[in-house]
């Protein structure tokens, strides 16, 4: 007869959470901004997502940036219909955020740099 399986106290449980939080924050980033062209929003979009992954990566991050219009390779695999888009492909779950990245907030919640709300 097999014995049943013991539960975990609490302060394991919470033990675990803790290491895997701390290792989270080890997690290197890698992300794709695709941008339409060399106009103003895109210059911003570029501008504000490198500004927000060097303030909260602090270097544990690849940022890759595609011009949709002179780079049309990389699309058809992330299947981008508008643009800006930031993709977080690591760490997982891939993420996408779409349109504006001078809103601070949402492309932190978009990357689980911070909690949802």
């Amino acid at each position: 007869m097999k014995a049943a399986p013991k539960k975990k106290a609490q302060a394991d449980v919470t033990a675990e959470y803790e290491t895997a939080l701390e290792k989270r924050k080890d997690n290197y980033y890698v992300l794709r901004l695709y941008v339409a062209g060399n106009n103003p929003r895109s210059q911003a979009a570029v501008e504000n997502v490198k500004k927000l992954c060097d303030e909260y990566l602090n270097g544990r991050y690849e940022l890759e940036v595609v011009d949709i219009y002179l780079d049309r390779t990389k699309n058809p695999i992330d299947l981008v219909l508008a643009a800006p888009t930031l993709i977080k492909k690591l760490p997982l779950p891939l993420r996408r955020i779409i349109g504006d990245m001078t809103r601070k907030e949402r492309v932190l919640i978009g990357l689980d740099l911070v909690p949802r709300t």
